[in-house]
């Protein structure tokens, strides 16, 4: 089989759900009452001789396993595709749909919206197939500066916390490591668009309120558009677990275009735009000098990884059931917490009576692909940008590209360090302390058997 016989085909299909749907992202409860941007599904078809992947991305906070499952078998239907040649990726907007796998706590109108939206999804795998052109690949990666900002902090009482506000005086430093790299794959195509790839980490959390927006992703894909002629644009999230957009402190015209929100956190539609501007600044610094390659072997895997899960003890359990009941009777007012510390005691009792009954062991997939030299890392949920970081360093590799939020959206995967030091991503995860350290081992050695 040549290595050079790319063909690459796009496709996108709206997925804008109606209004009176809950909107995801927060513990707190928001109705989707306006349009500011329509929500797409955006997909990527590739094939190098008899293997064909398409990638699926979705403008959504995260979309479970189970639903994955169900996109998954309907592209299987309509394409013959197999599971382990399925991409599904959620952008993380916390501005979309809420679609919980469990259909009995969905309304009858997020139900329906389903049972579209699973329609829509094997839509725009065939008509990534069927815009199957011949093409080259060529990478590059520029660098998106102070749009993104590590969110846990140290504060003066040795404290660690997750968004303690912005101008919080007790805030002494960042804990974690950032990464500013807008990894950039663009397939020049014969008779037809080039199709530009973007892979950026941080949390698309940045418009706020009841109203149905895509965030920077979003914006990032439609500014790619509009300033290169006859291209198309898909972006994927990566290791953003403990990165959003709050600059704690702002100077000058950092505020601009934004508000405190009721959660600590400054957020702003304008903002959004600001991240997707910067973040198309890197894509367009680096477009005309991707490096051009030869070996575009197509290869790929899904593997299922045994996860611990993070069980609490029977004492915890008292106090999560009365927080969790609580929350779920609106009387948040009762729990003795405000801003973001409310957000996490809740998501804390929330994770412990989820798990009450739960097996000791999740079973997570985690998917690969890779294009000659370029590897791409699909974690079901929100890894630390460490994980990210550690991943990268499986050997053999031009480049490799991790991605949140693959083929499951099943919580945050922490550092081990971080369930001593406290915060919000590790006190609501669904894993024990380690499991960062073991995807980072599974996912360098799982990479060395794809070459």
């Amino acid at each position: 089989m040549a290595k050079n016989s790319l063909q690459v085909g796009f496709a996108r299909v709206n997925m804008t759900p109606p209004m009176g749907v809950n909107i995801s992202g927060y513990y707190k409860i928001r109705i989707a009452d306006w349009v500011l941007d329509e929500l797409t599904l955006n997909a990527v078809a590739l094939k190098n001789g008899d293997k064909t992947y398409v990638i699926v991305t979705a403008d959504h906070c995260g979309i479970s396993m189970y639903l994955v499952n169900d996109f998954k078998a309907e592209i299987t239907k309509r394409t013959g595709l197999k599971e382990d040649q399925i991409f599904i990726h959620a952008t993380h907007t916390h501005t979309g749909p809420r679609t919980l796998f469990d259909r009995t706590k969905n309304t009858d109108l997020e139900n329906t919206y389903i049972d579209l939206l699973t329609v829509k999804f094997a839509d725009v795998a065939q008509f990534a197939l069927e815009d199957l052109k011949d093409a080259k690949m060529g990478y590059g990666v520029g660098t998106a500066k102070t749009v993104a900002f590590i969110r846990r902090y140290k504060m003066k009482d040795g404290s660690i916390k997750t968004n303690p506000g912005v101008n919080n005086p007790d805030i002494v430093e960042p804990v974690g490591t950032l990464n500013e790299d807008v990894n950039v794959l663009r397939f020049d195509r014969e008779g037809a668009d080039t199709v530009v790839l973007v892979n950026f980490a941080n949390h698309p959390d940045v418009v706020g309120g009841c109203k149905i927006s895509g965030d920077w992703p979003a914006m990032t894909r439609t500014f790619v558009e509009k300033s290169i002629d006859n291209t198309k644009c898909i972006f994927i999230n990566g290791a953003q677990g403990d990165v959003n957009h709050v600059n704690v402190h702002p100077k000058k015209g950092d505020f601009n275009d934004m508000f405190n929100d009721f959660d600590g956190c400054s957020r702003g539609y304008g903002h959004a735009r600001h991240i997707a501007r910067v973040v198309t600044g890197a894509v367009m610094s680096v477009y005309d000098k991707v490096e051009y390659v030869d070996d575009v072997e197509l290869n790929y895997s899904l593997n299922i990884v045994d996860i611990p899960a993070n069980k609490a003890t029977k004492e915890e359990l008292v106090l999560a059931h009365k927080y969790n009941d609580l929350h779920n009777a609106g009387k948040d007012d009762e729990i003795p917490f405000k801003a973001m510390m409310l957000t996490t005691v809740v998501a804390e009792a929330a994770r412990m009576v989820r798990l009450e009954n739960a097996p000791d062991f999740f079973k997570l997939p985690f998917s690969e692909f890779s294009i000659g030299k370029i590897a791409f890392f699909g974690i079901p949920g929100e890894p630390f940008t460490e994980i990210g970081n550690g991943v990268k360093k499986a050997e053999g590799w031009d480049l490799i590209i991790p991605c949140c939020l693959t083929n499951g959206s099943e919580g945050y995967f922490p550092m081990k360090d971080s369930y001593d030091e406290g915060g919000y991503e590790a006190r609501s995860s669904g894993f024990k302390a380690g499991t960062a350290e073991l995807i980072v081992e599974e996912g360098k050695k799982i990479l060395g058997e794809l070459k």
